[in-house]
């Protein structure tokens, strides 16, 4: 076996062993549903090194998801070292956000993702909503009320 396909075969397991890991705040979507993982380098000897990248800077949940990524890839029988890094760029924007996190999200949290252009649209009932708060219970939320079903929901933005 190639020292290329080794390294192929553990990244990709890596990269599987990473998208178990929910985020803190957000039960049921994995960390790299939301965007977080930017880079998974392998050597053969079994090192692995993840590159992540925070909603914000400021997150309290940093130290925590570095231990759980850092905990779940070193169940991986072949892995003999690994390390977390939190990436200053690229800078996570909510395009990073895949579909089924954005659905997970509006079914399970009432969560929605900020429109690109226009209202966010209510994740219960698709009518446009309101910003009623730039602060949510995160940095990197806001809430949100629908005018039409009078759900309150938090949307996650940008910084």
């Amino acid at each position: 076996m190639s020292t290329m396909t080794v390294d192929n075969t553990l990244r990709d397991r890596a990269v599987a062993a990473v998208a178990t890991v929910d985020d803190p705040e957000i039960p049921g979507v994995s960390i790299v549903d939301l965007g977080l993982l930017e880079t998974v380098t392998t050597t053969a000897d079994g090192t692995v090194a993840i590159g992540l990248i925070p909603t914000f800077s400021g997150c309290p949940a940093l130290a925590m998801i570095a231990a759980d990524v850092e905990a779940a890839v070193t169940l991986l029988p072949e892995v003999g070292e690994v390390t977390v890094e939190w990436l200053r760029s690229p800078v996570w924007t909510i395009e990073r956000v895949t579909d089924d996190a954005r659905r997970t999200m509006a079914t399970n949290l009432t969560l929605a993702v900020r429109a690109d252009s226009g209202p966010t649209p209510c994740p219960r009932c698709d009518s446009p909503t309101v910003e009623k708060s730039e602060f949510g219970p995160s940095r990197c939320r806001a809430v949100h009320r629908c005018d039409s079903c009078l759900e309150v929901i938090e949307v996650m933005r940008d910084r």
